[in-house]
């Protein structure tokens, strides 16, 4: 997730604060209740009509002849990044679960045409971030990323669950692909104990690189039911747990670097990572403490990443802005949380940050999003990422199955 998170970050940081001052919150959640899922719902889902605009958004500025996604439509048209395009798949996934199999083909030839960013030239591959939309230039940035590879990774087998062979098979033998790469790349190492670094040139170690990472092995192991998998699962978790948790606040931090400085900014994208991570490893090793885990870990985010005055979720706690991919992965993990302990709460704050979203940030004439703004929606940026449509595409498919 190279291209704005890391390099951009102390840009991002310069973002003005806010403090919240009323509670507009739902109620904090404690545990499961006896609530029943609301049934799916029709196509007359707000939500739903809102991911169709969003993709319509997509297929009218973003979708190439080649059949892969540019990263916007106006400062760099030319150039596709891995994570953009995987999110895409992502999202389309989202709206095929939901029943719209007309999706099911943008799923499929953006997934065919990933094979651009893989690297064919070294046998154990793996992805690189970027590539020009004919797919010239791979490796011009040669560097690797495990947030990139780790995501697809687990993108694939969210495909996986709504493809028939021999897609399906095809998703899961590059899951597997994605997961060999990991495992091999040298990114895993010592320092610290373990850990995966976020790219091969081994500069930090931060929690999404890792959750992703974790959520991949888990996943793997759940499907195929092989050890390997298991055993770098519970190692991913063992060496977050012990390096990037912070107990005074319940959540994870940002990172720890190569002279060992730890990062203390709280990130809802990361934490929201790990809310699914703790729920897929309970799922796959049985064990019942897990979704316990997840629900401590959401109750930590609505006490300090959420903000009680315009009921989203902040980017971070050094800046309190909204953005729609790292803000709107918080709505995945409340929606997660719900689907694991039916608690309706978990929707309140999954669909006020998306309304919130859609306030701030919606291009009300195009259904485009604007990559950030304040929580007023005021100093918003002019352009229009991939990723930001992708994501609000996928949230708000997935929300629209209970709202």
């Amino acid at each position: 997730m190279k291209p704005f998170l890391f390099r951009g970050f102390w840009v991002v940081l310069a973002g003005a604060l806010f403090t919240a001052c009323t509670d507009k919150q739902p109620s904090p959640v404690v545990g499961p209740d006896t609530t029943k899922p609301a049934p799916p719902v029709t196509t007359g889902s707000r939500y739903l009509t809102a991911a169709r605009q969003a993709h319509g958004y997509v297929l009218t500025n973003l979708l190439t002849p080649y059949k892969n996604y540019r990263v916007n439509a106006t400062t760099d048209p030319t150039s596709a990044f891995e994570w953009y395009n995987v999110s895409q798949i992502y999202a389309d996934a989202a709206m095929v679960k939901r029943g719209d199999t007309t999706h099911t083909a943008y799923m499929n030839d953006t997934f065919n045409w990933m094979s651009h960013f893989w690297d064919h030239a070294r046998p154990n591959g793996g992805y690189f971030g970027f590539v020009r939309i004919d797919g010239s230039e791979k490796g011009a940035d040669t560097l690797k990323y495990i947030d990139d590879n780790a995501l697809s990774g687990v993108v694939y087998l969210e495909a996986y669950e709504v493809s028939t062979d021999p897609m399906k098979t095809a998703y899961l033998d590059k899951a597997k692909a994605c997961a060999n790469w990991l495992i091999k790349s040298g990114t895993w190492d010592d320092t610290f104990g373990g850990g995966f670094w976020w790219n091969t040139a081994k500069t930090v170690k931060p929690t999404q690189s890792n959750g992703l990472a974790m959520q991949l092995f888990t996943r793997l192991y759940a499907i195929t039911g092989e050890s390997v998998y298991r055993d770098w699962a519970s190692a991913v978790n063992t060496w977050i747990a012990s390096r990037l948790y912070e107990s005074s606040t319940g959540l994870f931090v940002w990172q720890i670097d190569r002279a060992g400085k730890r990062f203390t900014e709280k990130f809802t994208y990361d934490n929201a990572i790990m809310v699914e991570a703790f729920l897929r490893y309970g799922e796959a090793m049985n064990d019942a403490s897990y979704q316990g885990r997840a629900q401590a870990l959401g109750n930590a985010m609505n006490r300090t990443l959420w903000d009680k005055n315009y009921n989203a979720y902040i980017f971070n706690t050094s800046d309190r802005r909204i953005t729609p991919a790292w803000c709107g992965w918080g709505s995945q993990a409340m929606i997660r949380l719900y689907e694991s302990d039916k608690n309706t709460a978990w929707l309140g704050y999954a669909q006020g940050n998306i309304d919130a979203i859609n306030t701030a940030l919606k291009d009300p004439n195009s259904y485009g999003y604007y990559q950030f703004a304040t929580l007023t929606g005021a100093e918003r940026y002019a352009n229009i990422e991939g990723v930001d449509v992708a994501w609000m595409q996928r949230i708000q498919a997935l929300l629209s199955a209970y709202r």
